[in-house]
This record gives C-alpha cells, sequence and structure tokens, in this order.
C-alpha cells in the first residue's frame, strides 16, 4: 500500500494519553475500539510505518477466514475496516518507532520512550506487539542486497504490481505456495524453486501447487539457489543447481524469496515482566501482566489454552480495557452498556 492510512505523530517529543498500546496490528487497533468505548484515549507505537502488522506486512492480500460474520477478508480490508471503526476516538500513531525501555513516574504513571526519543506517559501500558518484531529471513545470495525493493522482495504488497511479471518463487512453506497460487493467473511465468521435492506448507496448498505444474501453467525445480545475473537493481535471471542437472539458469524480471521470518521480541524482554518461551504471561480475568498496570494481549500474551487467532486478541482486548479503566479513572465506577442499547455510545460511533 502506497497512500499514509493514518497520520504520524513526528517523533521527538512528550504526550500524555490513558493508555499506550506498543504495536498497531489488528488487535491492537480494536484494543482503541474497546477502549474508546469507556472513554479512554490511546496513542500507538509501532515500528512499521503503517498500522496493520503482519496482516499488512506479509499478507495484506491473503484471506483471513476467522472474523466472526465475515466470511473472507484480506489483511489489508481488515486494517483499513478496523481504522475506520475506531475513527470516532482519534487515535494517535507513533509510527516507525520502537518503545525501547519503561519507567514508572514518581506518581505511579508510566513512562515509555522509543528509538527516536519519543516520551509518552500514561497511567496503563498495553501491548499488542505480536510476537515481537518480525523480519524476513534473506536468502544466503550473494549481492542479494543490490536488488532488494527493485526486483527481489520478501513480501507482496500490491497483488497487480506483480501483473505481467516473469517471476521466480524461491521457498517452500505457506507463503510461497500461497503466492504461487495467487499469482499465477496475472503473471507472465511462475517458477517455483524449492532445494528438495517435499514441501512444509499446508497439504491442500501442495496439492493445488502440483495440479498446476501437471497441467503445464507453472514450472517447479528442485534446485538450491546460487545467484542472481542483472544490473542497476533489475534481475535478468536466477543462478540454481540441482542434483540432476547441475548450474543453470532462470530467466526472470522479479523474485519472490519466502525463507520464513526472524522474530526479535526486543526491548519488550527488558521491561521486567514474567516471560514465557518469548511470550508475556498474563491472567485471564482482564490480561494484566505481573506488573500492575501493564496489559498484554494478541499473540505475545501467554495463558493455559492460548490460541493464537485474532478473534482471540479481540476478546483479550475487550477485557484488557475494562482492566484498564479503574486505573485510568480510578475513582469510577465502571458501568459497561452494550453498544446495542447505550445510546450515547451508538451516537459517539456514529460520528
Amino acid at each position: 500500500m502506497q497512500e499514509k492510512l493514518v497520520e504520524r505523530v513526528e517523533p521527538g517529543d512528550a504526550h500524555k494519553t490513558d493508555v499506550i498500546i506498543i504495536g498497531a496490528g489488528p488487535v491492537g487497533l480494536f484494543a482503541v475500539f474497546e477502549l474508546g468505548l469507556l472513554g479512554i484515549k490511546a496513542r500507538l507505537i509501532d515500528i512499521l510505518e503503517h498500522p496493520g502488522g503482519q496482516c499488512i506486512e506479509l499478507y495484506p492480500e491473503k484471506p483471513i477466514l476467522d472474523i466472526p460474520a465475515i466470511k473472507s477478508i484480506t489483511g489489508e480490508q481488515l486494517t483499513r475496516q478496523l481504522l475506520d471503526q475506531i475513527a470516532p476516538f482519534d487515535a494517535q500513531f507513533h509510527l516507525n518507532e520502537m518503545a525501547i525501555s519503561t519507567e514508572q513516574t514518581e506518581d505511579g504513571r508510566w513512562r515509555v520512550e522509543t528509538d527516536l526519543g519519543t516520551q509518552i506517559e500514561a497511567p496503563v501500558i498495553c501491548i499488542a506487539a505480536g510476537g515481537g518484531s518480525f523480519q524476513p529471513k534473506k536468502p544466503p545470495i550473494p549481492g542479494v542486497d543490490d536488488f532488494e525493493g527493485e526486483s527481489v522482495f520478501y513480501a507482496v504488497r500490491q497483488r497487480e504490481k506483480f501483473e505481467g511479471k516473469n517471476i521466480v518463487i524461491a521457498g517452500g512453506g505457506d507463503s510461497a505456495l500461497d503466492w504461487t497460487l495467487n499469482l499465477h493467473e496475472i503473471a507472465e511465468k511462475i517458477t517455483l524453486v524449492h532445494r528438495r521435492p517435499d514441501f512444509r506448507a499446508a497439504p491442500d496448498s501442495v496439492e493445488k501447487m502440483r495440479a498446476l505444474v501437471d497441467a503445464g501453467k507453472i514450472d517447479l525445480h528442485v534446485a538450491q539457489i546460487k545467484g542472481l545475473k542483472g544490473e542497476n537493481g533489475q534481475i535478468e535471471a536466477v543462478q540454481v543447481e540441482s542434483k540432476d542437472d547441475g548450474e543453470y539458469d532462470l530467466p526472470c524480471n522479479t523474485m519472490l524469496a519466502f525463507f520464513g521470518l526472524t522474530m526479535k521480541l526486543g526491548p519488550i524482554a527488558e521491561f521486567g515482566l514474567n516471560l514465557t518461551e518469548n511470550r508475556i504471561a498474563v491472567d485471564t480475568e482482564k490480561f494484566e501482566t505481573s506488573v500492575p498496570g501493564i496489559f498484554c494481549i494478541g499473540d505475545m500474551a501467554h495463558y493455559p489454552g492460548k490460541l493464537k487467532l485474532i478473534l482471540s486478541g479481540f476478546h483479550e482486548a475487550a477485557l484488557m480495557s475494562h482492566g484498564a479503566f479503574h486505573y485510568v479513572f480510578p475513582d469510577k465506577k465502571l458501568k459497561f452498556q452494550h453498544t446495542t442499547s447505550a445510546k450515547g455510545l451508538q451516537e459517539q460511533i456514529a460520528r
């Protein structure tokens, strides 16, 4: 996506709010809505340049099938609809910034500082950072940096940009198979390269891929990528080596490399929270961590029976919001109303 989804707050200043949300993926965005229903304002911090998290960064056009009452929705569509839903609550976004430290002020509030010098104070922190900061693993190919962003890519952000391209897709997991299946109808040619004949992807995807190979609609090469040919950022061929055919070139003008992701928990590991296998232990009443006033929802939250589903994160966001209310408004009693029966809430959401 090229256009801005939200306006970014310029870094380096000091701010105050009710809740600091670390992570602007779908669960972090829905938390803004649940907090807003209770009159709680939020600011979000995210290392990416746009909201949406993994849904936008890695799977913007991949169908998501587990959102209640929605048969199918892409990561990009889900992000846009969540942003539209939270628009009345005027959340502020600190994008392209990483939360690097937390400290408690003398009055008991929390201060979060980012790597760009932004400081935000609030009585509550909510960590909604997925599994941390995910970065694609670069293939061990000499000179690949010279082609990145021009003709070598690690994610598909706009499907139409690959229309008419001669594409080599490298990898054997779900992402490689998903985009082989999704792009073969619009690309000039698709060549899938994997170092072995077995694949790690869903069996259904593997079966569909092999059917396309048998029908002559895509090519499959069991080979190891050895190098790239081209100049000025434009790839002309991928050099591969197979057991049976030795070294040879695959002409192409685009390569999509899906070699998995590297998860970096980053500075969150230093926040003084109880960690279990790089996830944060929470209670299941309000999703508060071992540190009072710091909550965790989404994939990073750990508790018995945890399912890493977006819909689970939405449920966690609702309960977290009720827990946060008592820190934000310690002298008020929470009187929760269903949005279908609360006229004031309906008017606020409709604005």
